[in-house]
């Protein structure tokens, strides 16, 4: 190899004084000799480049239409030679499905060097690039859906209840935060199914403005929230009730009294006959009523009275499904399993549901230990007040007076304190208990007999503390009991169960909107029976 360097040297010095001796000869002078060497190393240097922007290609074809023979290719290999290296993007023009293999045994075209400036040589070794893999099959969730869509509705709901009680475990979830939760496996598995099956037929009988007329502003304002985004919602709403897993009864109780209630009558006699001629019309209009005796129909009321309206349709008040506020066991008209725990939400702007949630202090920063302002009605509260008025730790009030709010507001004093009292009134809901969860205070319910919204999944023992009514006297006892770990606990769930419990105008995944839904879906689900099981 040195030798051959050697030669090509010397091979150019006699080249060069070859040239001197010939311009001499001429009698050229200085200038146009100079003149003459540049366009020299101009042409030289041209065709370098035009060299290493063409190199050689060759073809293992032995042809007798110009290209190198094999024999004459290994010849050529002898030599080193250096080659460019083309970088592919990532998304590659070769599609996944091709089998063409490219060998390195040939030149390959490409830069002279890569970033670095570096060049690569290649070896006369074959090398393969493998095939990429195949595409990956259809995603299991939409071959699953497609199933389901091809199932009647009971067919369906018998399938989905069959494929929660065998939901595969899971122990951490990125959307889910799993101590809020009796069993995070059942309720993915529940939700997921939900989405993919249930379809919902709202009835169009019934006139504004007990039908159809949300009402959005003030402590009811959940049932109104509700039949909105139901109604505009197009995932799970149909209008073919043939296809309907749910029939909604798209009313307001709330609405209801405004319009038909006679004031200091202490009558409900309108209400309930009013609900009970127009369940009547729904069954001998439509056939789905009495195919199931309206075991698959259901209403959300968060008025006081949502319960009592059913008295007098014995279907609606013992087979449908009852998502209220007012979750009474006591009544004996609310069914655990059956009916739903409605979270009574107050809202004040209805623009903006979402407003003064969260914010709440920092630990170090609520010197309060329990808080409660309201008024005295109900069983509960005059016994709270007797009881805890005068202590300095916790600050018990009728309301709360002028004076101390100008110095700190009512949500100021949830924001500050670390429990939160949320003791029942009339009945046995509360919007406090909300209240609580949105300024990060953890709530005390004091309210026998009640069923806590979303208790099919939520494990309210995590975030909240429930005490007996007849604990009462010993409930700063109780709070101080709770070791300050325990504490920091359910502060940090407080936080993390907010999303479960906040209206959107557009619903997102996991809302309040979507979480009153699934518990009338997974109610649904517990009642009905597989006939291969009986």
């Amino acid at each position: 190899m040195q030798k051959k360097h050697r030669s090509r040297n010397s091979q150019s010095l006699f080249l060069m004084k070859e040239l001197f001796l010939w311009c001499a000869r001429l009698r050229m002078n200085s200038r146009k000799l100079i003149f003459a060497g540049a366009m020299t190393t101009v042409a030289a240097a041209l065709l370098h480049l035009w060299f290493l922007s063409h190199p050689l290609t060759v073809s293992s074809y032995n042809s007798s239409n110009g290209f190198m023979r094999p024999s004459q290719l290994s010849e050529t290999l002898q030599e080193p030679r250096i080659y460019r290296i083309q970088h592919l993007p990532a998304n590659s023009i070769i599609s996944q499905n091709s089998s063409i293999e490219v060998m390195q045994s040939v030149p390959v075209e490409g830069r002279a060097g890569d970033s670095n400036g570096k060049r690569w040589k290649t070896d006369d070794k074959s090398k393969v690039i493998p095939t990429p893999p195949p595409p990956s099959p259809r995603s299991p969730t939409l071959s699953l859906q497609r199933y389901i869509w091809t199932l009647t509705p009971i067919e369906a709901l018998l399938f989905a209840k069959k494929e929660i009680d065998h939901a595969p475990i899971i122990t951490e979830d990125a959307e889910l935060y799993a101590p809020l939760f009796r069993n995070i496996s059942v309720f993915k598995r529940s939700y997921e199914l939900m989405e993919m099956t249930l379809r919902v037929y709202i009835y169009s009988n019934g006139k504004r403005p007990i039908f159809h007329h949300p009402y959005l502003r003030g402590i009811y304002a959940s049932e109104g929230w509700f039949m909105k985004l139901m109604r505009g919602n197009k995932h799970f709403v149909t209008e073919d009730p043939e296809k309907a897993h749910l029939f909604y009864l798209p009313y307001s109780v709330r609405q209801l009294q405004l319009a038909l209630y006679v004031p200091n009558s202490h009558s409900m006699k309108p209400l309930t006959n009013f609900l009970r001629d127009y369940v009547n019309m729904i069954a001998a209009k439509y056939p789905f009523w009495n195919r199931t005796h309206g075991s698959d129909h259901f209403f959300v009321a968060c008025h006081d009275w949502g319960p009592y309206t059913t008295v007098a349709h014995t279907e609606l008040k013992e087979n449908a499904i009852k998502a209220l506020c007012n979750a009474d066991l006591s009544e004996g008209i609310f069914v655990a399993g059956k009916d739903v725990s409605l979270p009574e939400t107050t809202i004040k702007f209805p623009k903006k549901p979402q407003r003064h949630i969260g914010g709440g202090n920092r630990v170090s920063q609520r010197p309060i230990l329990a808080f409660f302002a309201g008024y005295m009605h109900g069983r509960v509260r005059p016994i709270l007040l007797k009881y805890w008025k005068d202590d300095e730790d916790m600050k018990i009030y009728r309301r709360l007076p002028h004076l101390v709010s100008k110095e700190m507001s009512y949500i100021q004093h949830m924001k500050s304190s670390r429990y939160c009292i949320c003791p029942m009134g009339y009945e046995v809901n509360s919007p406090r208990i909300v209240e609580a969860i949105y300024y990060e205070c953890v709530p005390v319910i004091i309210a026998d007999n009640f069923v806590l919204p979303f208790s099919e999944v939520l494990d309210w023992s995590a975030f909240s503390v429930v005490i007996l009514e007849k604990d009462i006297p010993k409930l700063k006892e109780i709070l101080l009991a709770i070791p300050l770990r325990k504490y920091l606990e359910m502060q940090v769930n407080v936080k993390m169960v907010q999303k479960h419990f906040v209206w959107h105008p557009v619903p997102i995944k996991y809302d309040l909107f979507h979480m009153v839904l699934h518990s009338i879906w997974f109610n649904r689900l517990n009642q009905i029976q597989d006939p291969q099981s009986q």
